[in-house]
């Protein structure tokens, strides 16, 4: 086995030192776990960082039973040491049975419970691919995320971390595609499009912030929502969300102000125009 050296990525010692960086790679399951240390609940953040380290052993033990001295392994026996210590050695899997519960969203609670959301195990199979120098990123696929692993010589294979890491062939993407957007949706170079490791955090949070307010936690879900603004802090969307989300709050002066935020910096079009008219009503109401 080569030395692993992934250079491109630094371990962060908080949260805002992540949020300091740009587009490129870090240490995305600490991250991961640094959001979930943000819970008041959260247990003690150095458990699950012996518990990465475990994993990341396990597959460096795995790779050189598997293939002793191989420095550039195929992108199918990456993603088979990957699926052999994740899902068979460790038994994560995805919660099938209660896909929307919010714990399958918080790392912590994903390595207590050893199941979670695609995005979350996935975040567990880049983290570990990459503790091996392995090439490895999140795909920009539509309500279920996918890992792309690649080999030296740049060949690719596609692993769904939610069942077990098996790899998906064309024919079983396309499947795949239509069950989560519809029976019409057709694979598109879109779809293989990699993400950042920032959008990756990104969207875990999404999935924080939509179990919260499908709970009726709207304060905890707002926190979410400013955390994502955190990991985004151009996105006018995000910005739209918030005011609306203290609309509901009841805080007509928190909302007036982030509207008139997002006004800044909306481009024009339908949508701003409408954001327009609710902030006119709103300083009427408070003023």
């Amino acid at each position: 086995m080569s030395p692993k050296k992934v250079s491109s990525i630094t371990s962060a010692t908080s949260l805002a030192d992540i949020l300091t960086r740009g587009d490129g790679a870090f240490d995305l399951a600490e991250a991961a776990l640094l959001l979930a240390s943000r819970d008041p609940s959260a247990a003690d953040i150095n458990t699950y960082r012996i518990h990465l380290k475990s994993l990341y052993a396990a597959a460096e033990k795995c790779a050189e039973e598997l293939w002793p001295g191989e420095i550039n392994p195929t992108s199918h026996e990456m993603a088979g040491v990957l699926s052999t210590v994740i899902s068979s050695t460790f038994r994560y899997h995805g919660d099938e049975d209660n896909y929307d519960d919010l714990d399958n969203a918080n790392l912590m609670r994903v390595i207590d419970r050893r199941k979670g959301l695609p995005v979350a195990l996935g975040i567990l199979y880049i983290a570990t691919a990459r503790s091996q120098g392995w090439r490895v990123a999140g795909l920009n696929f539509p309500g279920h995320f996918l890992v792309r692993l690649e080999s030296h010589d740049g060949t690719r294979v596609i692993l769904d971390p939610f069942h077990g890491g098996h790899v998906l062939d064309a024919q079983a993407l396309r499947d795949l595609l239509k069950i989560v957007t519809g029976p019409n949706e057709e694979l598109e170079p879109r779809h293989y499009k990699t993400v950042s490791d920032r959008d990756i955090l990104v969207r875990l949070q999404n999935n924080v912030k939509a179990r919260r307010l499908g709970l009726g936690q709207m304060e905890d879900a707002l926190d979410t929502l400013k955390t994502m603004q955190l990991l985004l802090p151009d996105s006018v969307a995000l910005c739209r969300e918030a005011g609306f989300l203290h609309l509901r709050l009841g805080q007509p002066t928190q909302a007036l102000r982030t509207l008139e935020g997002y006004l800044t910096r909306a481009p024009a079009g339908p949508e701003r125009s409408r954001i327009e008219t609710v902030v006119k009503d709103l300083k009427q109401r408070i003023h």
